[in-house]
């Protein structure tokens, strides 16, 4: 028995896994039991939106609380701020052992995470037992290792053939042309790494202190390159097709990245992503099965999410850095003690909210002045509804959602304006129809992002 009485929390993360892509969400497509069964524990939630659709500013407005747009964060080259005090620090000075394994992207442009990943910064952001790795590009681009996961792939002799593949599939361009599978084994894949590190830390964890382990996949990630074994379960499976929509209506910039692909392309990634979440889910299912083993069940609650989503052909496009669902809306899901089972919740939730959760979970009093909101009344059932509206931005756009509605303000002067209930999948932008729909968002938008300094 654990001799504190506080419950250990344990976030999983992802990289790019869009919301609808569970196979307990209705995607009987892509196998994801381990997943499923964690929600069949606790809740799932529909509607939880990623604050800034691409990976630095998501994890950093996670980390912080705050909206990253607050911290001037709106693409990948930017850092946590020194100032800032991330949730990770508050756990720690709380007396939790803080644990990471996989990707954290708090300092994205500086590219050497140590050959154990356990650079001096990292004990700043408030880990004590850190294990960061690279991403999968990050790990694949580079001449020579920059983090735990080469160094490793180094010694068993598999750098240079991971190396090359990474080239290759840069040459052909990160997504369609370049969806073949890896060219590892598949205890080589790097998720399948951090999946064995995360678990190897549940394993020998002393129970003295709560401990709060994230563990951060890099997957389902572009490029589209799952090991053998698992691309062959999605070889010939038939997935959905993309979401098609004309170019009227949307931002030119939007359309400019549009992609002219044939149906059976977009099949060949999604069957690849498909596979690639298999793999994940699997790595889940292994440390589940570790906490259980230590007999920590009763005393840990466990935290799924995604960073931000992943477009995977809808409108022709590609990857995420657009206001749309499928690279807005993350799966979120928890299940542990006090969190009653087999529920699915559609309120608004920000990604960002995780932090204040987790953290009034452990006991801390509510931190002042941070953007995120803690839902853990929507977790015990006491509340039905969290926010009325949602907030996300880049440097190209900044957007708001309600539940009916989403207006998105480009940096171009462009709006769009989609009815969510009428038209799910944004195909029709009715800004031009709807003009007092679009100042009442607007009003909104303008609060959301008013920062008072």
């Amino acid at each position: 028995m654990a001799k504190h009485t506080r419950p250990n929390l344990l976030f999983i993360m992802d990289d790019q896994h869009r919301h609808d892509y569970l196979s307990g969400a209705g995607a009987s497509f892509v196998r994801t039991p381990n997943l499923d069964r964690l929600a069949e524990r606790g809740i799932r939630f529909t509607q939880c939106i990623t604050n800034a659709p691409v990976c630095a500013p998501a994890r950093i407005g996670l980390a912080s609380g705050y909206q990253p747009a607050r911290l001037g964060c709106l693409d990948n080259n930017c850092y946590l701020p020194r100032h800032v005090t991330p949730y990770y620090v508050r756990l720690r000075d709380a007396g939790y052992r803080v644990g990471c394994v996989g990707k954290l992207d708090l300092a994205k442009p500086d590219p050497y995470n140590g050959r154990h990943g356990d650079r001096p910064r990292v004990y700043g952001w408030g880990f004590t037992h850190p294990v960061e790795c690279e991403g999968k590009m990050h790990a694949g681009m580079a001449d020579e290792p920059r983090g735990p996961y080469g160094f490793w792939l180094q010694e068993q002799g598999l750098f240079e053939r991971f190396r090359a593949d990474y080239k290759d599939r840069e040459a052909k361009g990160w997504n369609q042309g370049a969806a073949h599978d890896s060219v590892l084994p598949t205890e080589a894949f790097e998720d399948a790494y951090i999946g064995r590190r995360a678990v190897e830390w549940i394993d020998t964890v002393l129970d003295d202190y709560p401990w709060h382990l994230f563990v951060s996949f890099v997957g389902p990630h572009n490029p589209f390159d799952p090991p053998e074994e698992y691309a062959e379960r999605y070889r010939d499976a038939a997935v959905p097709p993309a979401v098609r929509s004309g170019h009227d209506g949307k931002p030119g910039w939007v359309n400019a990245r549009r992609r002219n692909l044939s149906d059976d392309e977009v099949a060949v990634t999604r069957r690849q992503y498909c596979a690639a979440i298999d793999v994940i889910d699997d790595q889940v299912g292994q440390i589940i099965d570790a906490v259980e083993r230590r007999g920590m069940s009763d005393d840990t609650i466990l935290v799924f999410a995604s960073d931000h989503g992943e477009m995977l052909g809808d409108h022709g496009l590609y990857t995420k850095s657009v206001p749309y669902e499928a690279a807005l809306r993350v799966p979120l899901v928890a299940a542990g003690p006090g969190i009653p089972g087999g529920r699915t919740s559609g309120a608004l939730v920000e990604l960002i909210d995780i932090n204040p959760t987790l953290c009034a979970l452990a006991g801390l009093p509510a931190q002042e002045g941070i953007d995120a909101r803690d839902f853990g009344a929507l977790l015990t059932g006491e509340r039905l509804t969290h926010r009325e509206d949602a907030a996300s931005a880049l440097r190209q756009f900044r957007l708001i959602r309600t539940a009916e509605h989403k207006l998105i303000a480009h940096e171009t002067g462009e709006t769009e304006l989609y009815d969510l209930e009428e038209d799910p999948d944004e195909r029709k932008n009715v800004a031009a129809e709807r003009p007092d729909a679009v100042q009442a968002l607007r009003r909104r938008l303008r609060q959301r992002f008013h920062f008072p300094p």
